[in-house]
């Protein structure tokens, strides 16, 4: 498939974006009121493409402001009405959060570069309805925040249940091990072997693995091999693994897509997955370069990068380029709990594809909403006009997967009906035919208090996301202070019997100790439309 330079393509829409800092929201959207002729939100409920922006160099008379008026002489540019659409690519991965707590326990404040609140909230499970086939379900809901003329608007797609143990394909997996000398910090290769030990017993006699590992060069210690009367051969070349010399990433990559397409099993799920701390220092150590050199071997037999961070001291920024661009979804794991949890439970779901390229677009109301915020997914921004052109890349989404996307949405004074339209669009994995499926809400549906309200899953998102933009230096309309935050979340995780959400509270009471207190809940106003 043809793709674009970079996977996702983002738009700045105005001479100014600034996000969520100190309480004050700005957008780079703005212009006059949020009529359907500055919209382009299609009346009958399907999104339509947004409108091209107008900036061009000031004319003769003078270039027009932020606010739509002529500027005589400040030179600025004339900036595109708000267009009412949010698009992006869709996002499984929950490596952030899991460092974070990794950080938080640690006694450190994680890095705000590391924080994405995207990956936080789809840590946490959300009791959406699942569809009985191929596909997802759009479930959209939300409630008032506290703030005023603020809700939260939360969109959730789900796909269907994943396949029993002896219900789903066979799958080749091709384990590519970072041996080199950081992998020898407690933590590190040591747990990958607790956890390639925990996959052994897991998998079944018609599923096949190949074990590749690399320091400052790779090797391959085991070829693609069924492991039906050779458990203890494997469990022999995972124990022989020993920390040594530097950290060539891309040879490893090189080295696991090559014995990937050589010991490719015909009617499997065959995949290729990284363990590593990430922190390159050999070789190649760009990710769009890195992925270049195995760049037909993704395409050309749709094998699919899984990568499982480990250590304290971890290279967040690289191993999510690796696998957004790879096609394939990233998981952090600290201890043997967390590693269970990812190969027992959380690996099926990444075996196998229900969707490629999947993208998701909410088309917001202008007559009933005056401005809104996506939480997160900065790094997964689709251009508007490119949610149908299936020649931008999207994310890869398989069976037991749940998505989310939270909204913070100002409405107008008075507001009363249709909020938004939620689409989702994605391709068969096997076809390539492009399939869609929707969801809307009505300004009744959001029109609940969030705390105490209903939905324990909604206010479980509505923690975590709150929790991360205060981590990375944010603050949302009606966040509480990270004290209040964390005795909800306590609460929650006994209404909820989520031991999950417990620990959400640990690292929440954690933050709040190290930041040493809370800020206010100032929100200062924003122009109509998106706000960056």
């Amino acid at each position: 498939m043809e793709r674009r330079t970079g996977k996702y393509v983002r738009t700045w829409r105005g001479a100014l974006g600034v996000v969520l800092a100190g309480g004050v929201l700005l957008t780079g959207c703005s212009g006059a009121s949020g009529g359907k002729e500055h919209s382009s939100y299609d009346r009958r409920g399907a999104p339509a493409p947004a409108p091209a922006a107008s900036g061009g160099a000031a004319d003769s008379d003078g270039a027009k402001g932020t606010d739509g008026s002529k500027k005589e002489e400040d030179g600025l540019r004339e900036s595109a009405p708000p267009d009412y659409l949010s698009t992006f690519a869709l996002d499984v991965d929950t490596a952030s959060y899991g460092y974070a707590r990794r950080t938080l326990a640690d006694g450190n404040l994680p890095e705000p570069a590391t924080v994405r609140p995207e990956e936080f909230v789809n840590s946490f499970r959300q009791g959406y309805r699942r569809p009985a086939g191929n596909g997802f379900t759009v479930n959209v809901d939300g409630a008032r925040t506290g703030a005023d003329g603020w809700s939260l608007v939360r969109v959730g797609l789900a796909t269907r249940a994943a396949p029993a143990r002896d219900e789903r394909p066979p799958v080749a997996l091709t384990f590519v091990v970072d041996i080199s000398g950081s992998m020898a910090e407690p933590g590190r290769l040591d747990l990958v072997k607790k956890s390639l030990g925990i996959l052994t017993d897991e998998l079944r006699d018609d599923d096949s693995i190949s074990l590749v590992t690399f320091s400052d060069e790779a090797k391959t210690l085991l070829p693609m091999t069924r492991l039906r009367d050779h458990r203890g051969r494997i469990r022999d070349k995972v124990d022989s693994m020993e920390p040594t010399d530097s950290t060539n990433v891309e040879a490893g990559i090189r080295r696991g897509y090559d014995e990937a397409v050589d010991g490719r099993v015909k009617g499997a799920n065959n995949r290729v997955v990284l363990l590593s701390d990430a922190l390159a220092n050999t070789g190649e150590t760009d990710a769009a370069a890195i992925l270049e050199r195995i760049d037909s071997a993704r395409r050309e037999y749709g094998i699919t990068l899984f990568g499982v961070g480990v250590g304290s001291d971890y290279g967040d920024a690289l191993m999510e380029q690796l696998t957004n661009k790879g096609d394939g979804h990233t998981t952090y794991i600290a201890d043997e709990t967390q590693a269970r949890k990812v190969f027992v439970d959380q690996l099926p779901a990444h075996l196998e594809l229900t969707a490629r390229d999947a993208k998701a677009q909410v088309a917001f109301d202008p007559e009933t909403v005056e401005k809104f915020k996506l939480i997160g997914y900065e790094d997964r921004k689709v251009a508007d006009e490119d949610f149908r052109n299936d020649r931008v890349d999207g994310g890869e989404v398989g069976p037991g997967h749940t998505v989310t996307a939270l909204y913070a949405v100002h409405l107008r004074d008075g507001a009363s009906g249709h909020v938004a339209t939620a689409t989702v669009r994605w391709l068969d994995p096997r076809t390539r035919a492009p399939h869609e499926q929707t969801g809307a809400v009505e300004t009744e549906a959001i029109d609940g208090p969030l705390w105490d309200g209903d939905s324990k899953r909604l206010q479980v998102t509505a923690v975590a996301a709150y929790f991360a933009e205060t981590l990375r230096g944010g603050r949302l309309p009606g966040a509480p202070g990270l004290g209040e935050l964390a005795s909800r979340a306590d609460k929650l995780a006994s209404g909820t019997e989520d031991d999950s959400v417990r620990k959400l509270a640990t690292a929440i009471g954690q933050a709040d100790r190290l930041k040493d207190g809370g800020d206010d809940n100032r929100s200062g106003g924003a122009p109509e439309g998106e706000m960056d």
